[in-house]
């Protein structure tokens, strides 16, 4: 009786366990993430926020954005094929769209 416990508690478990496997990546997603990636390695990023509200008045912020490949004068497509490589452990699925 006790045996059976046993097996059916292992049984459980790796239902449990298999439930909790991750799912592949989508080599879409993939390739998006990636392309971001590349985009970033092309050159500094940022943005300007200017605005007025009835409560506060004016308002305006910045920012910028350098990526570490853009620092190490990285080409954007090695980047894009690394990163999609490190990521499916294949070549990628298309070309870039920077």
């Amino acid at each position: 009786m006790r045996g059976a416990r046993v097996l059916l508690a292992l049984a459980t478990v790796g239902a449990f366990a298999s439930a909790c496997t991750p799912l592949p990546p989508n080599p879409e997603r993939v390739a998006q993430i990636c392309e971001e990636r590349a985009r970033d390695a092309m050159g500094p990023t940022g943005g300007v926020t200017i605005g007025v509200n009835s409560n506060t008045g004016g308002f305006a912020s910045a920012s910028i954005g350098v990526s570490s490949d853009y620092l190490t004068g990285r080409d954007p497509y090695e980047v894009y094929n690394q990163c999609y490589f490190e990521r499916m452990g294949e070549a990628p699925i298309r070309q870039p769209r920077l």
